[in-house]
């Protein structure tokens, strides 16, 4: 099993780094269940020489299952960045909510709780995602493949931080997401996962029993409020959340 998950998780840090996909993924290859695609993910960043710079959660549904991935380092850029799009390949733009906390949760063999997470949160702010993936047939491909894949990450734009505010409209912000200037907003502005603040003690507890400290420098970038933009061109992509600095990406 290991020189298997070894495998994938070369190919992918490979394909990661030559900007390149894989045209199959052999059935041995596969990982065999979370726990798998979770190791790989790890060993994915390790590959690449990367540390972590943060990380991406959600959930389908307001009370459903939490997954997670640790976001390369070298994977965050600022407000304003300029990115080729010859680089994701898919590439899809989300406009999502993270969060960063005030204090550093160590890793330890009691689970943290909801309050002691919650009351730990430091500040927010505004991020757009590249969502990519080193597969050829995505999104036609395995689930757990594609956790293994960082989620499907392809990079993380993120936006000034702002205290966190406990009244925040977590569940339904105000907000308008623009690729040159024009709405690409379909649906009505919502996070799958409901209040994304639910999402933070699985990943505190996620990390710290994987012996992952979570700090005060790490981006957690929560889900999408806005579907998911597929540009066909280049051009910029804006968003701007109601209470948050606004944040944006250059794709040429």
């Amino acid at each position: 099993m290991k020189d298997m998950t070894t495998s994938l998780s070369r190919r992918l840090a490979d394909a990661r780094r030559d900007r390149l996909t894989l045209d199959t993924l052999p059935p041995e290859q596969t990982p065999a269940d979370a726990s798998a695609a979770y190791a790989i993910q790890h060993e994915i960043l390790n590959v690449c020489g990367a540390r972590i710079g943060g990380w991406k959660i959600g959930a389908k549904t307001a009370s459903g299952p939490i997954q997670g991935a640790p976001l390369p380092n070298i994977d965050l850029h600022a407000d304003g960045a300029r990115l080729a799009r010859a680089g994701f390949a898919p590439l899809g733009l989300e406009l999502e909510i993270a969060f960063r906390f005030g204090r550093r949760f160590d890793p330890s063999t009691t689970p943290y709780s909801e309050d002691e997470v919650k009351a730990g949160i430091g500040s927010i702010g505004a991020t757009i995602e590249i969502v990519s993936s080193r597969y050829s047939a995505w999104p036609d491909i395995d689930k757990l493949a594609q956790l293994a894949d960082l989620q499907n990450h392809g990079a993380l734009i993120v936006g000034e931080f702002m205290p966190y505010r406990e009244d925040f409209p977590f569940v339904a912000p105000s907000l308008r997401f623009s690729f040159d200037g024009h709405d690409v907003v379909e649906v009505a502005p919502a996070n799958p996962a409901g209040d994304p603040r639910r999402l933070l003690t699985w990943l505190v507890n996620h990390a710290s029993s994987r012996g992952i400290a979570v700090t005060p420098e790490m981006v957690v970038t929560t889900g999408s409020y806005s579907g998911m933009f597929f540009p066909r061109k280049a051009g910029t992509a804006s968003g701007r959340i109601e209470g948050l600095a606004p944040v944006s990406v250059t794709l040429y």
